[in-house]
């Protein structure tokens, strides 16, 4: 299955943590694998101050996917300077700043809206349901949904394998994690585990621009972190420049985010976490100390 769509600015290989980086992905046509580059997968819309939504499209058949569409206008914008036509609406979550473009968009075009079960009733337009551990196809493509909670309840994950992506939402950001409104430190915890079990090149394409402010509270509790101190140099590089930070991967989060790092000695000792802590109550004071920063 071949992919296209506008490609994104390029990151340069500016410092040397840079090798962390995007990967190509792998897709199957006919059978046989073939290595794509993520900006073949997707494109990038802004959406509000610092949302992000993702727009889809496979040349082959044609299918268009939006992922969490804050809002309408710039979505349609993205798809009449294509002549496309919108397909499917995929929502990993209830909030409105991901599901706001939800009603304008299904009426104008007829796409189907995608959530999971547990938000059903709070996800606007909804027809597919689905859950953790359903398999969906998108143009061929198999879609694995995972069950993501902490920041709300009913929050999913869309991992693409073949294509080496995952869209994670407000779950897993560039150096942080979402806010605990609707979960536990426990839920969290286990929702990171499981995206942190996929394959080290994993693309991950989170719901906000929020690298560079996360990146700040990063270094204040694990100042000598190398590969950190490289990544947020090259953070505030892409911002100036107004480049997105998004796609990052998952052996470069698993270096960086402190979430992901909660077994570490110096975030430990940063923030007075007792050495027989376990992950999910570091991971509650880590967010506590993010919340207040």
């Amino acid at each position: 299955m071949a992919w296209n769509e506008t490609a994104l600015p390029s990151k340069g290989l500016l410092y040397g943590f840079m090798q962390l980086l995007s990967t190509p992905l792998k897709t199957l046509r006919g059978g046989a694998s073939r290595s794509l580059r993520v900006a073949k997968f997707c494109s990038v819309v802004p959406c509000l101050r610092d949302n992000y939504a993702y727009l889809l499209h496979d040349v082959d058949t044609g299918t268009v996917g939006v992922v969490d569409p804050s809002e309408a206008v710039p979505i349609i914008d993205a798809l009449s300077k294509k002549n496309r036509n919108l397909t499917y609406i995929l929502n990993t979550h209830h909030h409105h700043d991901h599901t706001g473009g939800n009603a304008e968009l299904k009426a104008r075009y007829g796409a189907k809206v995608i959530g999971s079960g547990i938000d059903k009733d709070r996800i606007p337009g909804i027809d597919i349901v689905l859950n953790d551990g359903d398999k969906w196809m998108f143009a061929g493509h198999e879609v694995h949904v995972m069950e993501t909670p902490g920041h709300t309840r009913g929050h999913i994950s869309f991992y693409f394998p073949g294509s080496g992506a995952i869209f994670t939402g407000d779950t897993l950001f560039s150096l942080s994690c979402g806010k605990l409104f609707e979960g536990t430190p426990e839920q969290m915890q286990s929702s990171l585990s499981k995206i942190m079990s996929l394959p080290d090149d994993t693309d991950i394409y989170c719901g906000h621009e929020y690298t560079l402010s996360n990146s700040k509270f990063a270094l204040s509790i694990e100042p000598e972190n190398e590969a950190l101190q490289s990544y947020a140099a090259h953070i505030t590089h892409l911002r100036n420049k107004g480049m997105p930070t998004v796609p990052t991967t998952l052996k470069l989060e698993k270096a960086c985010n402190p979430f992901l790092r909660t077994s570490s000695i110096e975030i430990r000792q940063s923030l007075n976490i007792p050495a027989t802590a376990n992950d999910a109550e570091a991971l509650g004071v880590i967010r506590q100390a993010k919340d207040t920063f």
